[in-house]
């Protein structure tokens, strides 16, 4: 099932299991991952965009081979909160995958996610090239952060 709002995400998923987070961009999936406790997003890898078909077959061999409990996915929202074509493509994406898996699903609002993982690679040194290969699974993993963070702010408040 889709999930709109972090609480209900947090209410589908079992009490323990990584989570994948991903970044939708034209070209790539940025992906990361979490630990088993969900405490710590890791980015992992890009996948290169084909079509809906291959790309979802190369994110379903990620979930099978890591066990992971559930999906966040980016919602690339407008700075004024609205949604634009990116958002929608984001959410076709989403009612694609779901068919295919019986995880959860839940978005982030990944506003600025990329231009936060872009300061943390400058600020590391990254060359210009290394950067182009990484940011989107660093973008990944900024998002996956994020609903983390929420989701060990709402186990404490229950």
């Amino acid at each position: 099932m889709i999930h709109e709002d972090m609480i209900e995400f947090a209410a589908a998923l079992p009490r323990f299991g990584a989570l994948a987070g991903l970044d939708l961009g034209t070209k790539t999936i940025g992906v990361a991952v979490s630990d088993g406790m969900r405490q710590v997003a890791s980015p992992i890898t890009v996948i290169r965009r084909q079509k809906f078909t291959l790309d979802a077959a190369a994110l379903l061999e990620i979930i099978r081979d890591r066990g992971l409990a559930g999906i966040v996915l980016g919602l690339p929202r407008n700075m004024d909160g609205s949604e634009g074509p990116r958002a929608q493509s984001t959410r076709a994406f989403a009612r694609n995958l779901i068919r295919l898996t019986e995880l959860p699903i839940g978005y982030w609002d990944e506003r600025l996610s990329t231009v936060a993982a872009e300061r943390a690679l400058l600020e590391a040194d990254t060359s210009r090239k290394r950067r182009a290969e990484v940011i989107d699974q660093v973008a990944a993993g900024y998002i996956l952060q994020g609903a983390l963070d929420r989701l060990s702010h709402l186990s404490r408040q229950a």
